[in-house]
């Protein structure tokens, strides 16, 4: 990633004044560029496929960790799942003893995959778990996958009893249950969530911060290792407010309340960027709770926001946050520095580099960009990334060169 430190101070002289949203016209600026890898991932093994692609995170090694929603596959997408029973009619059954197996499934693709499934850097799908077990209340509705620094998984989820977020090992070990699963008492409960979305670690401290999220409208912070309650805040720093809040409007003041609080990440120089979805907008603090300044982000965005997701590119200095808009589908390229929309790239569709629901975004060691589709989009695509270059505005779909 040497060539993007290298060009850094070229960047932050060509990015201009800020920008509140991804279509600026004028010359064109220095960012990050990608290709989509139109064969990441390979085939999954066993006719398995899967649903809402709902959480991403990249480990040490550079394996693809994802959770999906194996609610959300359609019955049509799963007819080995299901016996010939789920689909004969009882009467027919019955009048015809023996010509038909109850038991027998209806055919032979497909089977639903477990929720959890890690993939290394070739696209292979190297190791899978999860779902209900002893000692721990799983997700209603998965929400949210993070691989920490000691190599440990978390988990969230957004169902309207997902109060709890869970720590296991790589291996899928129990190891940490924090909250009570249907227990919740607002946004300044210091024992519960509440419909949270993501964890993000701070190996320098050893913590963890959690996007408290569809029902709360905080970020709160735990210990990594015992789960002890650290701080809490909301919007601008302050104590948050579970006060019905006004539609988001553009044309309005900005809310002082958080509205869907859908992701927390934390820089390596100690700010902490918080995705407030609905708001279309990015609030940024110090460790400690203290805002430093805000973005709005395509302000005239509606219904579910702007702002899914957000990751950091992999330069030593973080130059640039890659920030998802799972309803333009597109990823924007923001400035970290100014919280500069320099560019955007993908398109609605589900074609290779295109989206439906691009939900989450993770960041490899070589700088390579991998995103997560929720809704049917049930996917998971890599960005190959291709260093620093003078680009457009919206740049559409990457395709590699030439096709």
């Amino acid at each position: 990633m040497r060539h993007i430190a290298a060009a850094v101070i070229c960047a932050i002289a060509l990015a201009g004044p800020v920008a509140a949203q991804s279509g600026q016209t004028g010359p064109a600026k220095m960012a990050p560029r990608f290709e989509v890898d139109p064969f990441w991932p390979k085939p999954l093994p066993n006719h398995w496929v899967t649903g809402s692609t709902i959480g991403l995170s990249i480990d040490a090694a550079d394996n693809v960790w994802t959770i999906h929603r194996p609610e959300a596959v359609d019955a049509n997408f799963r007819a080995a799942d299901l016996t010939a029973a789920d689909a004969a009619d009882p009467e027919a059954l019955a009048s015809a003893p023996g010509s038909v197996s109850k038991t027998d499934p209806i055919g032979l693709c497909c089977k639903v995959a477990p929720p959890v499934l890690v993939y290394d850097a070739a696209g292979a799908m190297i190791k899978s778990w999860g779902g209900k077990g002893q000692g721990y209340d799983w997700p209603d509705s998965n929400h949210g996958i993070t691989v920490d620094h000691k190599g440990n998984v978390w988990l969230a989820g957004n169902g309207d009893k997902d109060t709890q977020i869970l720590k296991f090992t790589n291996t899928g070990r129990f190891l940490l249950q924090l909250g009570r699963h249907g227990v919740h008492n607002g946004s300044n409960d210091l024992e519960n969530f509440w419909k949270p979305t993501r964890i993000f670690p701070d190996p320098a401290a050893n913590e963890i911060y959690v996007s408290d999220g569809y029902g709360n409208r905080r970020v709160i912070v735990f210990d990594a290792d015992t789960g002890k309650y650290k701080r809490h805040w909301g919007a601008y720093g302050a104590k948050p407010d579970d006060a019905k809040m006004p539609p988001y409007n553009p044309s309005a003041p900005p809310s002082k309340q958080f509205s869907t609080v859908h992701c927390v990440i934390v820089s390596n120089d100690g700010f902490v960027y918080v995705c407030d979805r609905v708001n279309d907008r990015i609030q940024v603090f110090k460790k400690d709770g203290t805002f430093v300044k805000e973005a709005r982000v395509d302000p005239k965005t509606y219904r579910s926001g702007a702002v899914w997701d957000m990751a950091f590119s992999r330069d030593p200095q973080q130059t640039y946050i890659y920030a998802a808009n799972g309803v333009d589908e597109k990823v924007n390229v923001l400035l970290r520095s100014t919280l500069e929309v320099l560019t955007s790239f993908g398109d609605g569709g589900r074609q290779p580099g295109q989206f439906f629901g691009v939900h989450n975004l993770a960041t490899d060691s070589k700088g390579n960009l991998y995103t997560a589709e929720t809704y049917t989009g049930a996917r998971v695509q890599r960005f190959i990334f291709k260093g620093l270059a003078p680009v457009k505005a919206a740049q559409g779909v990457p395709s590699p060169a030439g096709k």
